[in-house]
């Protein structure tokens, strides 16, 4: 489905900014993301020492309904070299406000960022069978460089290892100013 429009006053209950430590209970949603709690707290963690940025998109009146995450840096340089290329992950819009182009919007507000602080190139994974958000990216000026294993692991709320392998496509974009 393509995003639509968001009304003006829609758009005044909505705002776009960066987690705060408050926040981080929030990013579970009621329980559907608990596993990731430790996740959340590295990301968090990176973000402090400037290696990641951590969005989120905040309702007025009922919370926090989007989310997007930003590696400056990674081990990996081909996905972020802490220069010129940044990784963006963890990116989810609660259901309920899915079509409405909040996610489109919080892209674009983390790419400006990215441009503001110098960086170029803009890439993502997105899973091989995720085709609604692979039209989103593509729409958005992404496009597909390589295949990615997707193999990641993270630890849940009590300790225990999690090894995922998510068959993924790498994708780009050259990020402009404007």
């Amino acid at each position: 489905m393509v995003d639509q429009v968001l009304p003006l006053k829609f758009l005044s209950l909505v705002r776009f900014r960066h987690v705060t430590q408050a926040d981080l209970p929030a990013l579970e949603w009621e329980g559907e993301y608990t596993h990731f709690r430790r996740m959340y707290l590295d990301a968090f963690h990176r973000a402090q020492l400037g290696e990641a940025i951590l969005w989120v998109v905040e309702h007025a009146q009922e919370g926090l309904i989007g989310q997007l995450f930003v590696h400056l840096y990674s081990q990996r340089h081909e996905l972020a070299d802490g220069v010129n290329r940044a990784y963006i992950y963890g990116f989810r819009i609660r259901p309920a406000y899915r079509s409405l182009g909040l996610g489109t919007r919080l892209v674009e507000v983390a790419e400006q960022d990215l441009v503001q602080r110098g960086f170029t190139w803009a890439v993502l994974n997105v899973g091989r069978d995720n085709l609604d958000a692979r039209r989103l990216y593509e729409r958005l000026g992404y496009h597909v460089v390589a295949g990615d294993p997707g193999r990641w692991s993270y630890q849940d709320e009590h300790g225990i290892r999690h090894d995922v392998i998510e068959p993924a496509w790498r994708m780009e974009k050259r990020l402009e100013i404007i």
